[in-house]
């Protein structure tokens, strides 16, 4: 096997595991940015992928066929952003302790997901999905040398919906007048709201557009990955993405890369057996080798990276 065709085998499946952690970190950055710490991706990111299991299933049993993923997301979209309020109101207007308030959403997501799924399937897991996000090759680009073959073959289209939005994202933190405010309740709550600026709205409105993301995060890793829903469906994706969204300097773009990162480690688990240098290493190396390389990430770049100035603090009107 020549160096080519292990880019061929690797780049692909890193890709499809990265968009789940694309799309969560964004979410993460949304949050952060404006002044509230998210920890509870890995819940919000649980939810959106109960809920794109269980609505990929009955669509179809609806008839929607093709369709059903796709209306899945939409659904894991708006559960992600309701399922973000109580965070939000925990944080913002009860001023709670932003990281135990994650947390708690954690559990809960955890708890929920798992007791409804036994409710409505009589099991510990949801049905496998029939109808899953198939991989095709994009027009054109796919016959640009070496490079369609990497990026455009076989590719699945979530892939690249988590890339655009990587994008939608930071030109709407850096190029929108909602962006300047965002990020300036984010730094100095109190200057904005001189400026005329309404900071509990500010923040309400990012901590649930982040958890929109997160659902959505969620909905694409079952439907592109995991192919059902069970109690360990999600089982550290959203810490990842937590840690993109560090690693990435709470940028858009930024956490982008630092989830292709990850999902780099993630494919090489899936892709180790077949790749001559990694076959004979023991399958558990590589399983535990995504959470190595987010524990050294943090530990080498956290120190060096600056969060938002009013991170985790909660504002009070008039107080300085």
């Amino acid at each position: 096997m020549d160096f080519f065709q292990i880019l061929a085998l690797i780049v692909p499946a890193a890709i499809v595991s990265a968009a789940p952690l694309i799309l969560t970190g964004l979410g993460g950055v949304l949050s952060e940015r404006s002044g509230v710490v998210n920890i509870g991706l890995e819940g919000l990111m649980m939810f959106g992928a109960f809920v794109g299991a269980i609505f990929t299933h009955y669509g179809e049993q609806w008839g929607l066929g093709a369709g059903s993923p796709w209306m899945s997301f939409v659904v894991a979209i708006v559960a992600g952003a309701l399922f973000a309020v109580p965070h939000a109101v925990a944080s913002i207007s009860f001023k709670a302790d932003q990281v135990v308030s994650g947390v708690a959403l954690n559990f809960l997501a955890a708890g929920l997901s798992i007791f409804l799924t036994k409710k409505l399937f009589g099991a510990g897991q949801t049905p496998d999905i029939q109808e899953r996000i198939g991989k095709g090759d994009v027009p054109l680009l796919s016959k640009i040398p070496v490079i369609g073959d990497l990026f455009f073959s076989n590719a699945y289209s979530t892939s690249f919906v988590a890339v655009f939005l990587a994008f939608v994202v930071w030109y709407i933190i850096y190029k929108t007048p909602f962006g300047l405010r965002l990020r300036s309740v984010g730094e100095h709550p109190m200057a904005a709201d001189t400026m005329g600026i309404n900071v509990i709205k500010t923040r309400y409105i990012s901590v649930i557009m982040g958890g929109a993301f997160a659902g959505l995060g969620g909905a694409i890793y079952v439907a592109s990955i995991a192919g059902n829903f069970t109690g360990s469906t999600i089982s550290g994706q959203g810490f990842m993405a937590l840690a993109a969204m560090i690693f990435g300097k709470w940028h858009p773009l930024g956490a982008m890369g630092a989830a292709l990162f990850f999902g780099l480690a993630q494919s090489l688990s899936i892709t180790g057996e077949q790749i001559p240098l990694l076959k004979d290493i023991p399958d558990v190396y590589l399983l535990i080798l995504p959470y190595v390389l987010t524990i050294l990430a943090l530990a080498g770049f956290v120190g060096r990276a600056d969060a938002p100035k009013a991170s985790g603090q909660p504002y009070e009107k008039g107080k300085r």
